[in-house]
C-alpha cells in the first residue's frame, strides 16, 4: 500500500452535448458561483500554508470508509472539515462487465496476477472535456440536496477512441526551466524537473497533521476545477484543503494558492463516488477519482485563467503508446515526470477487482497519488488529455515503479458532471 502510507432544463440538454460523437455544440460560458468560504478565502488559506508547514507536509495516510458515509443517492458535496461528514459523493452507476481484446498486463505484485479480460468495462465513446472557447460539453444543472436530473447514457464508440485535441489556451509563461519540462531521457525512466503550471500539490489537514498528495487543473465551464484521487480526500477530519500550481521547495507558490471551497454548511466542495467511500479503497478501487472546486487566487482570478487546463478524456481504451506521468514525491524538492506506454492491468484479488491502467514509470513513492496521466501532452501549451490519476489498484500500486489509474468511464465521466452541476451551486 505504498501509496497510502507515504437551469435544469437547460442543464439536460447541455448534458447531451458530450455525448455526442460527432463533436461539440457551442455552449455559452457559465458564470460562477460564490460560494461560502467560511473564512477559507485565498488569504486565509496562503496565510494558514506557510512554506514551513508545506515543505513539512507528509503524503496522506491510509484511509478507511467513514461509519457514517452519505448513501448512494446523495449527490451533494459532504463535508471535508471537523465534525462533518466526510469529502462528497456523487451519483454513479455500477460499470457493467463486457468482454474487452486488450490483453491483461502482467502485474508486479505476485498477490494480484492477471486473469482474463471478461469482468473489465468495455470502453466508452472517448469524450474530451470543454475546453474554454471550443468547448466539447456543456454543464448540467446545478446539484440539489433532491437527486440530479438524468444523465443521458454514453454514446457508443464511433471509430477510434482517441479524441481529436482542441485547442488549448496558452497559460502564462512558467517558472525558469518548466517549458523545457515533461522530455525525459528514455521510456520508463522518472526523473525530477520544475514542473507545469496544471500540476500541483494538494495539501489537507486530517487530525493535527499537514498531508499532501498531487492535483491538476481539468478544464471545466466554472474554470475552477481539479482532479486527484479519492483516496487523497477521503476523510471526515479532512480539512483546509489547497491547491498550489507546480510547487517546488525553490518556488513554493510561484502562481499562489487555490482554496478548496466550502459551501454554505462549511462543507468542502469536493466529490467523490458514493461506493467508494461505502466499499473503501479497495473494493471500490475503480472510483480513486476526486474532483474539487477551488476558489480564486489571490487576484481575484480562478486557476484555469491562471494556469490553463487539461481536458478529461473519459472512455478511451487502456492501452495508450504514450503517456506522461507527473506527480511529486514525498521527499523529493521538485516534481518527477516520466513518460512511457499505458496497457491493461486486471486484478485477480477478489478484495480489490477491476481493470485498470498500469504505467511503468521509476521512482513515483508516496506523494505521488493523484498525479495525471497525460495523453498527447503538447510541450507548448504544458496541458494534455488526462486519462487516469495514480490511484486505484493498492492506491497506486505497491511499488514506487509501477503505477495504476482507475479507468475513466461511464462512472467517471458521471462524476465529473455531478461536480460541475455541483460548482454551480450558489
Amino acid at each position: 500500500m505504498r501509496r497510502l502510507l507515504t437551469v435544469v432544463t437547460a442543464a439536460a440538454a447541455a448534458a447531451a452535448a458530450l455525448m455526442l460523437p460527432g463533436g461539440a455544440l457551442p455552449v455559452a460560458r457559465t458564470e460562477r458561483a460564490e460560494a461560502a468560504s467560511e473564512h477559507w478565502s485565498a488569504r486565509e488559506a496562503t496565510a494558514f500554508w506557510t512554506e514551513d508547514r508545506m515543505a513539512s507536509a507528509l503524503p496522506v495516510p491510509g484511509t478507511e470508509p467513514a461509519p457514517d458515509a452519505v448513501p448512494a443517492s446523495d449527490p451533494v458535496p459532504v463535508a471535508a472539515g471537523p465534525a462533518t461528514p466526510g469529502p462528497s459523493p456523487a451519483t454513479a452507476p455500477s460499470p457493467s462487465p463486457a468482454a474487452d481484446p486488450a490483453g491483461p498486463a502482467r502485474p508486479e505484485a505476485p498477490a494480484a496476477p492477471a486473469s482474463p479480460d471478461a469482468a473489465a468495462p468495455a470502453p466508452d465513446a472517448a469524450v474530451p472535456v470543454p475546453v474554454p472557447g471550443v468547448p466539447d460539453a456543456a454543464v448540467p444543472g446545478p446539484a440539489s440536496a433532491t437527486p440530479a436530473p438524468a444523465v443521458p447514457e454514453p454514446a457508443p464508440p464511433t471509430g477510434s477512441a482517441a479524441p481529436v485535441p482542441a485547442p488549448v489556451p496558452v497559460p502564462a509563461p512558467a517558472p525558469s526551466g518548466s517549458d523545457k519540462a515533461a522530455v525525459p531521457a528514455a521510456n520508463g525512466v522518472g526523473q525530477d524537473f520544475d514542473g507545469i503550471p496544471v500540476v500541483g500539490r494538494m495539501f489537507v489537514m486530517q487530525g493535527s497533521g499537514a498531508y499532501f498528495c498531487t492535483a491538476s487543473v481539468v478544464s471545466s465551464p466554472s474554470r475552477d476545477m481539479v482532479l486527484s484521487a479519492a483516496h487523497c480526500l477521503l476523510g471526515t477530519d479532512t480539512r483546509q484543503v489547497a491547491f498550489v500550481p507546480q510547487y517546488t521547495r525553490a518556488k513554493p507558490r510561484p502562481y499562489g494558492l487555490f482554496p478548496v471551497l466550502r459551501d454554505a454548511a462549511g462543507r468542502s466542495k469536493v466529490w467523490i463516488a458514493p461506493r467508494y467511500r461505502t466499499d473503501g479503497p479497495d473494493r471500490a478501487a475503480t472510483l480513486d477519482v476526486a474532483f474539487a472546486q477551488v476558489g480564486p487566487g489571490s487576484d481575484g482570478l480562478p486557476v484555469e485563467d491562471v494556469v490553463g487546463g487539461n481536458r478529461l478524456v473519459t472512455g478511451a481504451a487502456f492501452n495508450h503508446p504514450k503517456v506522461t506521468l507527473i506527480g511529486h514525491p514525498a521527499a523529493a524538492a521538485r516534481p518527477r515526470t516520466c513518460v512511457n506506454k499505458t496497457t491493461k492491468f486486471t486484478s485477480a484479488d477478489p478484495k480489490s477487482p477491476g481493470s485498470f491502467l498500469r504505467i511503468d514509470c521509476t521512482g513515483y513513492p508516496g506523494g505521488t497519488s493523484g498525479g495525471p496521466f497525460l495523453a498527447r501532452y503538447d510541450a507548448q501549451t504544458m496541458t494534455g488529455d488526462v486519462v487516469g490519476v495514480i490511484g486505484g489498484w493498492k492506491t497506486g500500486g505497491p511499488t514506487a515503479d509501477t503505477s495504476y489509474s482507475s479507468y475513466f468511464g461511464a462512472e467517471i465521466r458521471k462524476l465529473y458532471q455531478t461536480a460541475v452541476a455541483g460548482a454551480l451551486v450558489q
